[in-house]
């Protein structure tokens, strides 16, 4: 166990002051936007994270607003709160959980024993291996922010996650699966016959299958889940906190919603449908890491190519 540090327990690393920081209450200016986290360190970089209403929880749980699936982060880490005060921002309070290995403000530990800490537009805060900078943001500020993370996360044609997105969403909860043997699947698609949409009917017609694609997907999956475009026609869907049965269960439902509605239309207008095959698999104990549960997707993929397409593969082999 740890020894119990003081007040504000000097971090190794202290981050340096942040210009035009503000008052807590200070009306200049921040009374006309809200609140919102900024991840600095940790992925997505960028990442806005608005502080509304019931506040923002953190930890290595699922249910929290923000979860950071580490081993140095708790179950229950801390949660942030905001406490209104007429027509001025209100303001926020961050409070430590209980942590085991603490919560962090411009490089000072804070104690869950001293009750909650007023936080300042410009504050770092640090979580395990992540930090958050605090903002009250406009709306000229909130879109840049998002459009700098857009352009970093999101595949700019179909508005899922990119690969480099989706692979960093894998490894994050394989890791969490590991280490805490918690269910995760996988789902990896491919659309059948992708090259023949764009010989036959055009690279226009191509998009719209995919645009169309992202559409189905993105409906039939919870907001824990991720999508991302890992190639040119295949998708990667991570679920956390499921299990095989389910998984498969999510991916008949997209191979029955695809057939039920054209994904395109030639260039007289007459619209055509397009298949898929999908690759599920589940985290097993023989799984190192994202990379060999991906190849196992990927064997169960190519089975379901060639058994006839249009079909769902499940590998449930360690």
């Amino acid at each position: 166990m740890p020894t119990q540090p003081s007040l504000y327990e000097d971090f190794a690393e202290s981050d340096p002051p942040t210009l035009y920081g503000s008052a807590l209450g200070d009306a200049s200016g921040l009374d006309l936007g809200e609140w919102a986290l900024i991840r600095y360190v940790g992925n997505p970089i960028g990442e806005v994270l608005p502080v509304r209403g019931c506040g923002v929880s953190m930890g290595r749980a699922t249910e929290n607003t923000v979860c950071l699936p580490e081993a140095e982060v708790s179950r229950r880490h801390a949660k942030l709160d905001l406490v209104p005060q007429g027509v001025l921002a209100p303001i926020v309070l961050l409070s430590d959980l209980g942590s085991t290995n603490g919560t962090y403000v411009n490089g000072r530990r804070i104690l869950p024993r001293n009750g909650p800490v007023s936080l300042q537009h410009g504050d770092v805060l640090r979580v395990g291996a992540h930090a958050f900078k605090l903002k009250h943001l406009d709306e000229v500020e909130r879109h840049y922010h998002e459009a700098v993370l857009a352009q970093t996360t999101v595949d700019s044609l179909t508005g899922l996650g990119n690969r480099a997105s989706v692979l960093g969403f894998l490894e994050k909860h394989a890791d969490l699966a590991r280490r805490h043997k918690r269910p995760l699947a996988l789902i990896l698609c491919d659309l059948d016959h992708f090259k023949a949409v764009n010989d036959l009917h055009g690279h226009a017609a191509g998009d719209k299958v995919l645009q169309g694609f992202a559409q189905v997907v993105t409906g039939r999956l919870r907001a824990s889940d991720h999508v991302g475009r890992i190639g040119g026609e295949e998708f990667l869907v991570v679920l956390p906190e499921t299990e095989g049965p389910e998984a498969r269960a999510v991916a008949e439902g997209l191979r029955a919603s695809l057939n039920e509605a054209p994904l395109g239309a030639d260039t007289s207008g007459v619209p055509f449908r397009v298949t898929c095959c999908f690759g599920v698999v589940r985290y097993q104990d023989g799984d190192a890491d994202g990379g060999s549960l991906l190849a196992r997707a990927d064997v169960a993929l190519y089975r379901a190519k060639a058994l006839g397409r249009d079909r769902v593969e499940y590998d449930g082999a360690p």
